[in-house]
């Protein structure tokens, strides 16, 4: 008898584990929300939009950048 009570507990202790650890998987040490990582073949200006979209850069930031990766004049770099 007590062993299906353990049984029961052991499974409601590994659902809490599993739901915690799935919502918590985006949570950044920030506590700001992170995108999924950028897919396979993204091209470095895809990366960089996607990181303005996120608020990561901001749009001068990501002007700049942007520039730097077109070999653009005015460009750091």
């Amino acid at each position: 008898m007590w062993i299906s009570g353990l049984l029961t507990l052991a499974g409601v202790v590994i659902l809490i584990v599993l739901l915690v650890r799935i919502l918590s998987g985006g949570i950044a040490s920030g506590g700001r929300l992170q995108g999924p990582p950028p897919m396979a073949g993204s091209s470095a200006e895809q990366i960089l939009a996607e990181r303005l979209a996120r608020g990561d850069l901001t749009a001068e930031q990501y002007r700049e950048l942007l520039k730097v990766l077109r070999g653009e004049p005015g460009g750091t770099g």
